[in-house]
């Protein structure tokens, strides 16, 4: 039973929503209707990452700290005393001071909201950073980051690094997802998102609302078919800048309707009224469910019309999410599962989903890790390391412990195992192998560059080689190129 079409078309309501959107179909921006009614533009801007950095004070890791700051990062660094940290790092950067080797100390106040771990912790053999040719005094005798705590290699290199993953595994175990919005924990921000986009717009007189309640957002109102209307949406303001899904496969949606079809509807372009990317789905009534929205299943449409060979969107740019309950389906097709009158769909949340695997534990360890004991290896030939690995308390042995604990621990990793460090200039040419097996040296400038290169590579993810310079001098410029070579 359709309705007669005697409603009043409520020119004022049309206004503000024009008003609310900032913008008029056909003729482009109306700021000044924003101002009038009170209205701003929303920025919807990626957070940056927060990266905790586990031996921030020493050689690799103070390097690491000023990079990340250089790049955007967002940094927490672990130590054990804030007084001789603000002394090396200065104090425009977040301290936690925590103990590896002392599990309670790594509270959530030092693990809460972090996105990435590089560590550079480690056993320090002798208190002076430099290098000689043979390099054969630095490993006379052993002085530990925390000669209070620690008298053997075991309790840095392996327990220290266990009690780390285990801290902040929950935290980082979430790899290749990217939560959008959470309507979970509401905030004025989110509420000002969020404004109602009806069939006002076309004559109708359909009405809607975005709710946000304590755990959710409740989109509700009454969809009418009268003056030739018969849909209700809610629309995000556009994006500033826009948001990049880029390497994610698609969106999730955790919602509870009312066993009615609805609309979600993607858009990348600015414009009001440009191409949407839709996708029907249909709910539950009372239960909640998944709904997994492949990018490559979104339909290109303009004014409810498919369009004919458009163009995939591109989820570099995404500039609007809207939901919508429509009479319609596409191209004329009614929604099979439409009725006019009251409708409610509660959302939790929207999510980019099968995203590329991107390193989340990011461990300086150590080349040579494996060589200890090797049956028909030539000592006289190996680093001092290899060669006194017993008088250094296995201090190798535990090394690669270590390693085991991040690599079984299911998160994102990338074990970096350097040659011989040195205080060289950085910037040289690197080779990666692995095996376990070359010889030579790196600068510490360019094992930083590295660590943090590798969180943005997907081919750095579950991946663990050895890395020294090479003999000539160009820089490494292509990484990309470089980790795609690594098994």
């Amino acid at each position: 039973m359709t309705e007669k079409n005697t409603a009043q078309w409520d020119a004022g309501r049309f206004v503000k929503t024009l008003a609310y959107f900032g913008v008029i179909p056909f003729i482009g921006s109306i700021s000044w209707l924003q101002q009038l009614f009170g209205s701003s533009s929303n920025q919807k801007q990626d957070e940056p990452k927060l990266v905790l950095v586990a031996g921030a004070t020493g050689g690799v890791g103070k390097r690491v700290v000023k990079r990340l700051q250089q790049r955007g990062y967002k940094v927490r660094c672990l130590v054990r005393d804030t007084k001789r940290a603000t002394e090396i790092l200065g104090k425009n950067v977040e301290l936690v001071e925590a103990d590896i080797t002392l599990a309670e100390t790594l509270t959530p106040l030092v693990t809460e909201g972090i996105d990435a771990v590089i560590c550079c912790t480690g056993t320090k053999v002798q208190p002076v950073e430099g290098d000689t040719p043979t390099r054969e005094k630095y490993y006379q005798g052993i002085k530990f980051y925390m000669p209070e705590v620690v008298d053997v290699p075991e309790i840095v290199e392996y327990k220290g690094i266990k009690n780390l993953v285990q801290a902040v595994r929950s935290q980082l175990i979430k790899a290749g997802e990217k939560t959008i919005f959470d309507f979970t924990k509401p905030t004025q921000d989110l509420k000002e998102t969020w404004g109602a986009l009806d069939d006002v717009v076309m004559g109708g007189t359909s009405e809607s609302s975005i709710v946000l309640t304590d755990s959710t957002a409740i989109f509700t109102g009454n969809v009418s078919t009268a003056n030739s209307g018969g849909f209700a949406s809610v629309r995000t303001r556009n994006f500033d800048p826009p948001v990049n899904l880029a390497g994610f496969s698609g969106l999730q949606l955790r919602v509870k309707g009312d066993g009615k079809r609805y609309k979600l509807i993607v858009r990348s372009e600015a414009k009001w009224d440009g191409i949407g990317y839709c996708y029907s789905f249909d709910t539950v009534y009372n239960t909640w469910i998944t709904v997994t929205v492949p990018f490559d299943k979104l339909i290109p449409v303009f004014r409810a019309k498919t369009v004919k060979d458009g163009s995939k969107l591109d989820p570099s740019n995404i500039y609007s999410f809207q939901l919508m309950l429509s009479k319609f389906e596409y191209d004329g097709g009614l929604n099979p599962k439409f009725t006019p009158g009251v409708f409610q769909l509660e959302l939790e949340s929207i999510k980019a989903d099968g995203g590329q695997t991107l390193p989340r534990f990011v461990m300086v360890s150590s080349a040579g890790v494996t060589r200890p004991g090797r049956p028909g290896l030539i000592l006289e030939e190996e680093p001092p390391a290899v060669r006194m690995n017993d008088m250094l308390g296995g201090i190798l042995t535990w090394k690669l412990k270590g390693e085991d604990c991040v690599r079984s621990s299911g998160i994102p990793y990338t074990v970096v195992r350097p040659c011989a460090l040195t205080e060289e200039a950085g910037g040289k040419a690197l080779i990666f192998e692995q095996g376990d097996n070359i010889r030579g040296k790196v600068s510490r400038e360019d094992i930083a560059e590295l660590c943090v290169q590798a969180l943005d590579i997907p081919d750095a993810s579950k991946v663990t080689f050895e890395v020294k310079e090479g003999e000539d001098s160009r820089s490494p410029g292509d990484w990309e190129g470089l980790f795609s070579g690594v098994k």
